[in-house]
């Protein structure tokens, strides 16, 4: 699977499904686990778990499946491995206690924009 194709899907996915404030950093060279995080919030449980389904099946439809899922039923912090690319859905007060994005400061962000637009 090409990463960069996975990453365009599950990207648009979280968009469909009005993920708010979308951001995709690229992890190559800084951390071993995965090229790319996605990270992205909703305002309520129900969204991030319907956000977290979105990505699940249009990753399946390109042949991709998850590898691992966690906080699904909690609808909090939902955690998705797609191998080289990691999901991170926020319920929108989770996101900013975690503050992945200042955590990973020195990561490079990637335009989301123009990835949903593709």
């Amino acid at each position: 699977m090409n990463t960069e194709k996975l990453l365009d899907t599950l990207v648009k996915a979280a968009d469909d499904k009005r993920a708010e404030d979308i951001v995709v950093l690229n992890m190559k060279g800084l951390s071993l686990i995965a090229d790319y995080f996605i990270i992205c919030h909703a305002n309520s449980g129900k969204q991030v778990q319907a956000i977290s389904r979105e990505m699940k099946d249009r990753s399946e439809e390109i042949g991709t499946d998850v590898k691992k899922i966690e906080g699904f039923d909690e609808g909090k912090w939902i955690l998705m491995d797609f191998g080289d690319v990691i999901a991170h859905i926020f319920h929108r007060d989770e996101r900013s206690y975690y503050n992945l994005e200042k955590l990973w400061g020195d990561a490079p962000m990637i335009d989301v924009i123009s990835r949903v637009n593709r």
